[in-house]
């Protein structure tokens, strides 16, 4: 058997007595408490409010200023030309947005993937990761700059005979890759998979490609193709920029 209080329902919290009241204030149970706490915080984030005008500052995204923009000079294919870009700019988004050089690809933009391959001195690098400015009085060969279709460079043709590609979104840079690779094999680079690092011959076998090519995916996967194709090139010496 329960004993309820008088003023108590069953079912219902406790009333919360008023502190000056002696005992006998306005009915404050959890719910109500909780309402008038959360309308409270709500005020304060109004617009008009100071706490509401910093919230609303920190969300309101800032225009990026023209004024960043600096001036950039880039050698591009043996054309020079004069640019002007926020220094944040990638050497892959001018290419690309600047200059409409559409065969460097952006793939994962996190330098993971080898799309957007591209020779800066005779050295592949990922463009997505290297700032334009960086690359003033540089000399920059894209896919363009490699070879036209009426005079493919050997690797490309290469490609072509093996059927090294399928969609085709990853080979620009799988080429620029590929005849970057066979010029460190004839500086003498070793890899990880060259079985003797002492030695300043490195033989071009499909272990040594696939290692030297690992930073290059091809979501088709025509891996083996890719690696037939290399290997034509490097067996005929004919690796060197068109």
């Amino acid at each position: 058997m329960t004993t309820e209080k008088p003023g108590e329902e069953q079912g219902h919290e406790r009333a919360v007595p008023g502190p000056d009241t002696g005992g006998v204030g306005p009915r404050l149970n959890r719910r109500k408490f909780l309402q008038s706490a959360g309308a409270m915080a709500g005020a304060s984030l109004l617009p008009g409010s100071p706490a509401g005008a910093k919230a609303a500052s920190a969300l309101t995204p800032h225009p990026t200023s023209e004024a960043a923009a600096v001036p950039v000079r880039l050698r591009i294919n043996g054309t020079e030309h004069t640019l002007t870009l926020e220094p944040r700019v990638t050497l892959l988004d001018a290419l690309r947005e600047h200059l409409g050089l559409m065969g460097t690809k952006k793939g994962c933009d996190r330098g993971q993937c080898g799309a957007c391959t591209v020779l800066v001195n005779g050295r592949r690098i990922n463009s997505c990761l290297s700032l334009a400015v960086m690359h003033e009085r540089d000399d920059i060969v894209t896919i363009e700059g490699i070879g036209q279709p009426e005079h493919l460079h050997p690797m490309q043709a290469a490609f072509v005979r093996h059927d090294g590609f399928q969609c085709g979104y990853c080979t620009p840079g799988q080429v620029c890759s590929a005849i970057a690779m066979l010029q460190e094999a004839q500086r003498g680079d070793v890899s990880a998979a060259t079985p003797d690092v002492r030695s300043t011959r490195v033989i071009l076998n499909a272990d040594e490609i696939r290692e030297r090519m690992s930073g290059n995916l091809c979501r088709c996967g025509a891996y083996p193709n890719i690696v037939k194709a290399i290997e034509s090139v490097a067996k005929n010496g004919t690796g060197e920029r068109g």
